[in-house]
């Protein structure tokens, strides 16, 4: 991030009890959120007893916050302290429930969700029945302030609720439900509150995911969720640029900034992230300036993701996991990107090394047919941001050393698909309905930003070209980000499909054996259903 401005911003409430009045003086607002997390972060570990529902181990409890806006620690039996006034718990409905799955998917689930106001003793009830929640697993406070950042925005209190539900049994439905003092959604007039989710299975079997990046709040990204969840799919990998509550994207102070959107987005999503694993990344819109460390302790506050990365506190959007036969990589393009480095090194290189020896581990195991990392910024794509040049030089020399299958990106409001590509050049061409092999013909790299944000487009006479309206051209003129940040022209080859529509992607994995060769089945689908596009990825399969 860049440094930060000297003194507190105009709107900006009286510094917080506990920062010595000369110190608040000379600390922006970032640095004083960080100043209240180091010093009130002794967070108790999450402590819960074994169940028996199903072979589940729950893991629960009130914990002092170590996000941004936290000033003192929360007691296990005390409300959330706002600047709001306590309301009757029986007239606070919990909303904006969405799940993630820990490290290990088989076993282990995170939900979370929000309320309105501060209510007493937060909790989960999860089963496996619908109508016998058996166990009551108390849940984690994490309170979020954001201070008055203009003349017409107030500050902000908002309240996020998480559990962290461990031991669980692969390939089993376990039902729940969010409740606090005064609202239980075991009681028959809440039952209709209650949600689902599904564990990846023990052994390797036939499965779908989706993804896409840049979705904020529209009615085309409450479409593409509604046809997201048609696909029921396993799971979600969003790419980046989730709400745009910072609209505007530079990952500095100076920013516009409204913390609301937020509780738009999080209601939009429920639908699908009640019952569908989210899984999100990092993109320039979410680094959020206000919040410590380097913009992120508000993704740090709404979501429990995989803590497996270089450095979870500091770079939550990095982490991995595997569901079947698929190794997933979640990585955040602002540690690298040339285009916009307002958080350009700030994991000093540990993220770049994390991933050399992630993607070693996965492609090591037996188990693990196909490799897929998702990020933000696009390696390669000819729209309106183009290529970054950082990102190629952190991570396509590994994506290569370790034949990743799979590269979806967002960044760029349109759907662009290359063909494979190796040593930056055309491996193989990949057309409509065409079959890949990583080992042989290189990567695939897809820019899935139709999520629901407003569309960008190609540059002058570059047509779309797309399943049923197929418009191949031999070059086009595009661009790369340099280290300088200043664009180089590029004339391209690898620009196979492109389609200005809102979409979104759909990938099947199926497993091999007795002569079958696993494969990954990718299709790209339109807001109206329609596919505009479909290619495979076959490692050793023959040409």
């Amino acid at each position: 991030m860049t440094a930060p401005s000297r003194g507190t911003p105009p709107g900006s409430p009286t510094p917080n009890v506990g920062i010595p009045e000369q110190l608040a003086r000379r600390l922006s607002m970032p640095e004083q959120h960080e100043y209240l997390r180091a010093r009130f972060s002794r967070r108790r570990a999450l402590t819960g007893t074994a169940a028996s529902v199903g072979g589940l181990t729950l893991l629960g409890g009130s914990a002092p916050s170590a996000y941004a806006g936290s000033s003192a620690p929360a007691s296990p039996a005390a409300p959330v302290r706002s600047a709001a006034v306590q309301v009757d718990g029986s007239l606070v409905a919990p909303f904006a429930r969405h799940l993630a799955f820990g490290a290990d998917p088989k076993t282990q689930m995170r939900i979370s969700w929000q309320v309105p106001f501060a209510v007493r003793r937060p909790f989960v009830r999860v089963g496996l029945k619908p109508w016998d929640l058996s166990r009551k697993i108390e849940a984690e406070v994490r309170a979020l302030h954001t201070p008055s950042l203009a003349k017409k925005l107030p500050a902000v209190e908002q309240h996020y609720l998480h559990a962290a539900l461990d031991g669980l049994t692969p390939g089993t439905t376990y039902y729940y439900g969010v409740g606090h003092d005064g609202f239980d959604p075991a009681s028959a007039e809440r039952i209709a509150t209650i949600g689902s989710f599904r564990t990846a299975p023990a052994k390797a079997e036939k499965f779908v995911f989706t993804a896409f990046g840049d979705q904020g709040v529209s009615y085309d990204a409450l479409a593409n969720d509604q046809l997201i969840l048609g696909q029921n799919p396993s799971f979600h990998l969003h790419a980046g640029d989730i709400c745009y509550a910072d609209s505007t994207g530079h990952g500095k102070e100076s920013d516009t900034y409204d913390a609301r959107v937020w509780d738009q987005f999080l209601a939009q999503t429920e639908s699908v992230a009640k019952s569908v694993p989210w899984m999100v990344t990092t993109g320039n819109h979410d680094m959020e300036a206000w919040y410590s460390p380097n913009g992120y302790g508000g993704q740090s506050a709404r979501w429990s993701l995989p803590d497996n990365g270089p450095d979870p506190h500091n770079a939550p959007g990095v982490y991995s996991f595997v569901y079947g036969n698929v190794g997933v990589v979640a990585l955040d393009a602002n540690d690298v990107s040339y285009e916009i480095p307002a958080n350009k090194g700030y994991t000093d290189g540990k993220q770049t090394a994390w991933l050399n020896r992630r993607l070693g581990e996965l492609r090591a195991r037996e188990d693990i047919d196909f490799v897929v990392v998702f990020f933000h910024h696009c390696a390669y794509s000819t729209s309106t941001h183009a290529s970054d040049g950082g990102v190629r030089a952190a991570w396509l020399p590994l994506f290569t050393e370790h034949q990743v299958d799979l590269v979806i990106n967002g960044h760029n409001h349109v759907y662009e698909r290359t063909d494979a590509i190796k040593d930056g050049e055309v491996g193989r061409p990949v057309p409509v309905g065409a079959s890949t092999d990583p080992t042989r013909d290189g990567i695939v790299y897809v820019t899935a930003g139709g999520a629901g944000k407003d569309l960008y487009g190609f540059g002058t006479g570059v047509e779309d070209s797309y399943e049923g309206h197929v418009r191949d051209r031999e070059s086009i003129v595009t661009f790369h980000w340099t280290k300088s940040r200043l664009p180089n022209p590029d004339t391209v080859q690898w620009s196979r499909v492109r389609y200005t529509g809102f979409s979104f992607l759909a990938v099947e994995a199926e497993t091999g054996g007795a002569g079958v060769t696993p494969r990954l089945k990718v299709s790209a689908l339109a807001e109206s259903g329609e596919r505009i596009d479909y290619f495979e990825v076959r490692r050793g399969a023959k040409p």
